[in-house]
């Protein structure tokens, strides 16, 4: 009798220490953190689009994934083409970039910008959301990267120290600063502008020491950075159109399970949704909020605006090339063109 209580003493000692180990192997695998590098401050626009994804990350997967930002690109140089490599190679876990910079190394991402392509914010983030935006977050398989979501930036328009854009002729020798991207390079130099690529975070001093004389963005850019201590005029020539995204390397995204997959795209979609609604509520707000720091804004007229288009569509062809005429052909279809 001894003999075979002491076995089942044994056995017992065994099996606890088995499901000892079990459950800490189970709560290590669960408890994981991603730190999600982005480019802007973090009282940016894209700041809260980071918050408001790690807040809901931490709510649906009830804390065992953290979500750590890391704004103003401290993780990557604030060099964001070397971000999209570092984020492919595993350097980065996760990233929010633009497509602006996202089409150096996918074309197709470049249909977002072809200009005055969007009527309204409503088309724009059905485009995001329906088939063409999965297709272009699906297009970077390839690169060991999973989008997640898209979201809207507001239009992009013009600052600069010379005085107001209200027709096409105005920016005749503009020397502007664009994104290091071929469309708003062709664009920008179709339309008499001097296109001048430059990294985002040499920007305001440029502007400041007039080695520049204008930049174009959407307006909470000017604003969060502080433009308008070196920039007095702001047209709302709202051209072009980007999108920030959720990505994440594919390997920190294999290393969960199909149900937290889904919660990390779930939570990715409705920050993106909070994004859309923010800033398309945000926006009036900022101008107001510019013109209190001494800026000029000028809105075009509908007749102003035609003017600018006419000289863009005039430019489609060469973009259609740019882009892949069959993937412009898929937006434009979709959009109802």
């Amino acid at each position: 009798m001894k003999k075979i209580a002491l076995s089942l003493l044994v056995l017992a000692l065994v099996f606890t220490n088995v499901a000892f180990a079990a459950g800490q192997q189970e709560t290590t695998e669960k408890q994981t953190t991603i730190k999600l590098s982005i480019p802007d401050p973090a009282n940016s626009s894209v700041g809260s689009f980071a918050k408001v994804f790690a807040e809901k990350v931490a709510e649906k997967t009830n804390g065992n994934v953290t979500i750590e930002v890391y704004p103003d690109g401290v993780l990557f140089g604030r060099d964001q083409n070397a971000a999209i490599n570092m984020l492919e190679d595993g350097g980065l876990d996760a990233l929010i970039l633009s497509t602006s910079v996202f089409a150096s190394f996918e074309p197709r991402m470049n249909a977002i910008s072809l200009p005055y392509l969007f009527s309204d914010y409503d088309e724009f983030i059905g485009y995001l959301n329906g088939a063409p935006g999965q297709k272009l977050l699906n297009s970077l398989d390839r690169m060991n990267i999973v989008g997640l979501s898209l979201a809207i930036r507001t239009y992009r328009s013009i600052t600069n120290s010379r005085g107001p854009i209200s027709v096409p002729a105005d920016l005749e020798g503009l020397k502007i600063r664009v994104p290091n991207n071929k469309l708003w390079v062709d664009f920008f130099g179709a339309l008499g502008a001097d296109p001048t690529p430059m990294n985002f975070s040499e920007v305001y001093t440029a502007l400041q020491l007039k080695t520049i004389d204008a930049q174009e963005n959407p307006v909470e850019v000017p604003l969060a950075n502080k433009f308008y201590e070196v920039q007095q005029y702001l047209s709302l020539t709202n051209h072009i159109a980007d999108s920030f995204g959720i990505f994440m390397n594919d390997t920190v995204w294999s290393s969960f399970d199909a149900a937290t997959q889904k919660l990390l795209k779930e939570a990715a979609v409705e920050a993106a949704d909070h994004k859309n609604t923010t800033d398309i509520a945000e926006e009036e707000k900022i101008i107001s909020q510019l013109e209190k720091n001494g800026m000029k804004v000028n809105r075009l007229t509908a007749d102003q605006v035609k003017m600018f288009q006419n000289e863009a569509m005039k430019l489609y062809p060469k973009f259609e090339s740019m882009v892949g005429p069959e993937f412009v052909k898929e937006s434009l279809e979709f959009l109802g063109r």
